[in-house]
């Protein structure tokens, strides 16, 4: 929750997302790989066929987090969280295409009314911006592959969450080096770095930005990992009650409206009824083992 409104105050000092994201990467890369030089890791050895496995996951990442950044340059950060909660609507989705099956019926109602909410403050948003709301949906887009792909990779492959962290961040380098450099972010964005570095506001944000990132990733990573990736998305629609709430009185950019209002309230209402539906999913499943087991006793 605390990721969201960082990288808004960030990029409301500093406007170059796409190198606040190769320090993120860098950061990430150096902590891991020198946390591993002095035993304080377990994660292994580059490994050029692991590597070459997981480079659509780096791709699908970086992809997501730059049009997320994007995003919120235009999109003030309710409308933001809102947006972004049509990620289980896409991760069901993908679900179904994958083969995991077609999902219950309270699971299905409740997506579609986080959706429907969705539209209706999208209504009441006075500060639209067509290029924000387009860059935080294909930022939707983005996040729900990388999380399948993720979830499969853990799965599958054994990799830890620090590992895959790891591979992400190094193989996201090169990618995004490329970039800053063909957008003409760099080296403008290298010059203002150091200009604003005299700033002690600004470096402790920067400072801040870069170690959250590092503990979302692994802590998401991980989520998705022991959990799956459906958990990780439910997660996240709980946590944007909050940061929908406090979106409002913190770092402006908010005009109220009735319609913007109704919309977040049918979307919250949406997230906590998937949540619901999902909880008693699991314990009706829960019931059925144990009544089995008791059964087979019985026998």
């Amino acid at each position: 929750m605390a990721m969201v409104f960082i990288n808004k105050a960030i990029l409301m000092q500093y406007a170059h997302s796409m190198t606040l994201l190769t320090l993120q990467q860098l950061a990430t890369t150096l902590l891991i790989h020198i946390g591993r030089r002095m035993g304080h890791t377990k994660a292994k050895s580059v490994d050029i066929l692991t590597a070459r496995k997981l480079l659509p996951i780096s791709l699908f990442y970086n992809a997501n987090v730059a049009f997320a950044l994007a995003s919120l340059k235009g999109v003030n950060i309710p409308m933001y969280i809102a947006i972004k909660r049509l990620t289980p609507l896409a991760v069901l989705i993908a679900g179904f295409f994958s083969g995991k099956g077609r999902p219950t019926t309270q699971v299905t109602l409740s997506v579609i009314l986080t959706a429907a909410g969705v539209i209706i403050a999208a209504l009441g948003d006075f500060s639209f911006d067509l290029f924000g709301y387009s860059m935080a949906l294909t930022s939707v887009f983005f996040q729900t592959m990388y999380l399948v792909l993720v979830e499969k990779s853990g799965a599958e492959d054994g990799l830890s969450s620090v590992e895959i962290m790891f591979y992400n961040s190094m193989l996201s380098l090169p990618f995004l080096l490329f970039l800053i450099i063909a957008t003409g972010e760099f080296p403008n964005s290298l010059s203002l770095l150091f200009a604003k570095s005299n700033s002690l506001y600004f470096l402790a944000i920067l400072i801040l930005s870069l170690v959250m990132g590092i503990a979302l990733n692994f802590t998401m990573f991980l989520c998705t990992i022991v959990n799956s990736a459906l958990t990780t998305t439910i997660v996240g629609v709980l946590k944007g009650v909050g940061s929908t709430t406090l979106g409002f009185v913190l770092l402006g950019g908010v005009q109220v409206h009735a319609l913007n209002i109704t919309g977040l309230v049918i979307n919250s209402a949406g997230g906590v009824w998937y949540s619901y539906a999902k909880y008693q999913q699991k314990k009706n499943k829960t019931l059925n083992v144990v009544s089995d087991v008791e059964a087979a006793h019985r026998k």
